[in-house]
């Protein structure tokens, strides 16, 4: 495989990036459209470096009939969000911050909070 097979096109490498958010978690979009607006998370899209968040960036897709339980017509559906735009919140304070990772005395690793120096986990 040459250097070209591992590209996206456009000529963007599909390089994945560690992310310190997880399926659950309550975040804020910071850009786009949907700016300044929160859901909870529902799915990480690992390999694409992007998350689907409850109720934001709504597409319309158009399906077909398949069969008569499954009706066809115009369904409204999550799409993704890169993580980059999306900034965790803080559950005991609601505000956004960002994230590191700490060990503790004990040896357990835990999200931190940058803004409020203290743990997301407990």
């Amino acid at each position: 495989m040459g250097v070209a097979a591992n590209k996206r096109a456009g000529g963007k490498s599909a390089e994945r990036v560690r992310t310190r958010l997880r399926k659950g978690d309550t975040v804020l979009v910071t850009t786009g459209k949907e700016r300044g607006k929160t859901g909870k998370i529902l799915k990480i899209l690992a390999d694409k470096n992007r998350a689907i968040v409850e109720r934001l960036n709504m597409v319309k897709r158009h399906r077909s009939g398949q069969g008569p339980q499954a009706m066809g017509g115009i369904v409204e559906k999550e799409a993704s969000i890169h993580l980059s735009n999306l900034r965790l919140i803080c559950p005991k304070s609601n505000q956004p911050s960002r994230v590191s990772i700490r060990r503790l005395e004990d040896g357990t690793k835990v999200r931190w909070s940058n803004k409020f120096d203290e743990a997301f986990d407990s």
